[in-house]
């Protein structure tokens, strides 16, 4: 009898050190129903945990990854396990469903945060620590910088939390391209200074964020996200989460921002072309543009309402299409804003003329060709390429613009002239030159 005791007593002690994944100098944690909310629930502890089973074969590959992560980050993470086979109503109260379930308890102990990452002790280290982070930005009332590795580097790339995302994504009258990433996915990293180039170059189009997914993964699970990185399309004005549209270009720079552009495009409004007649309205055209377009039409008596149209309906289609550049585009009636036409030296060769304009660095192009369609066409490419002379502004200042009256889109007319009445002159009073 005290044999088969002593066998029965061996045989326990095999089974719980055959259970026990881990020892004390593992720096893991045993966590039990009457310790969990000790050590974990009521601690100010960032924590790690897995709900394992002893007969789990992934839980067993992840052992020397798990004994490797409690290692590294021993006095920054606290690490702990659970056996969720033998502590079952544990597990159940964390909705585990399968083995190994990871769980990061950070600055909200009663909604942990699922870990669905891969299971190396640098990914899952990366995740706690964002976490970490995460709660440290909350005590100082959110913002922060960005992650290590993560697209978010960039100070054109806006960071994205749970918390802010609605307000700045979906209430937001803006384009926006949000990259979901997670801080340990090598793609992440080798897109993370394209996305910060494409952010420098689409800045006033298009903005881009970045948000860790690992960190914030109820709002990945809320579009869906299912790799990493993974690139969602918001449109421009108010917009709801089922308007989010996948982004399907490549992956550069010029990639991101060719395929962004296209949709800016999309959603610019052709520029107005407005007629200056005063300050205002050419400071309306031109000022805060990266360039302007300015115009000067013949005279309404050298060209009629008809005529004048057809010019100004070919600067409204070409405005349409280099719409996407955001120029200003302006246009004044010859001869009556002289400064104007001095300061661009156009005007002297004639009517109609054009001169694109760049009044933050006062330089000029004039058009040489031929005021149609197509000429007009080829010298904005041109310009829009960089290409073509370039003068300084006269006076290198802002040209002085006079009030004068809009056009009425009517004809001219031409000043009457006074009746002279020729009935109180006698001719023959006139003093006669004699021979």
């Amino acid at each position: 009898m005290q044999l088969i005791h002593a066998f029965v007593s061996i045989f326990l002690l095999f089974l719980c050190e055959a259970n026990a994944f881990y020892s004390p100098s593992d720096n893991v944690v045993e966590l039990t129903p009457s310790n969990f909310n000790r050590e974990v629930l009521q601690s100010d502890a960032i924590w790690v945990v897995e709900f394992y089973a002893p007969w789990c074969g992934h839980c067993q590959s992840l052992v020397p990854e798990y004994k490797k992560l409690a290692g590294a980050v021993k006095g920054v993470i606290k690490v702990g396990s659970v056996n969720a086979d033998e502590h079952s109503e544990l597990g159940g109260k964390y909705n585990v469903r399968g083995f190994p379930t990871i769980k990061i308890f950070g600055a909200n102990k009663q909604t942990p945060t699922d870990y669905n990452g891969q299971r190396t002790a640098n990914a899952i280290a990366e995740a706690a620590l964002a976490e970490a982070k995460k709660k440290v930005q909350a005590a100082f009332g959110g913002g922060g910088g960005s992650k290590s590795g993560s697209s978010s580097s960039g100070d054109d790339v806006i960071e994205l939390t749970e918390d802010n995302f609605d307000k700045l994504v979906l209430n937001s009258d803006d384009i926006w391209l949000v990259e979901f990433f997670a801080p340990w996915c090598g793609h992440c990293k080798n897109l993370a200074p394209e996305w910060a180039k494409a952010a420098k170059e689409l800045k006033g189009k298009v903005k881009l964020g970045a948000l860790d997914a690992t960190a914030h993964q109820s709002k990945a699970a809320e579009y869906n996200v299912r790799g990493y990185p993974t690139i969602k399309f918001f449109p421009a004005g108010s917009k709801r989460a089922s308007d989010a549209e996948e982004y399907n270009g490549g992956r550069t720079a010029s990639d991101i921002i060719s395929w962004a552009n296209d949709k800016h495009t999309e959603n610019v409004p052709p520029p107005e072309l407005i007629e200056i007649t005063d300050e205002t309205t050419f400071n309306t055209a031109c000022e805060g543009k990266p360039l302007c377009v300015v115009s000067v039409l013949p005279h309404i008596l050298d060209c009629d309402a008809n005529c004048r149209n057809k010019f100004l309906d070919t600067l409204r289609t070409l405005g349409e299409k280099f719409k996407q550049k955001l120029w200003g585009w302006a246009w004044a009636e010859g001869g009556q804003q002289m400064a104007l036409e001095e300061a661009l030296e156009v005007g002297g060769f004639g009517y109609p003329a054009m001169a694109v304009v760049n009044f933050k660095k006062m330089k000029f192009s004039v058009l040489k060709g031929s005021f149609s369609k197509d000429g007009i066409n080829e010298f904005l490419r041109d310009i829009s390429y960089g290409r073509g002379q370039t003068s300084p502004v006269r006076g290198a200042k802002k040209p002085k613009i006079v009030s004068v009256d809009p056009w009425d889109g009517k004809n001219g007319e031409l000043p009457t002239e006074e009746d002279i009445d020729l009935s109180d002159i006698n001719l023959d009073d006139e003093v006669k030159d004699e021979l």
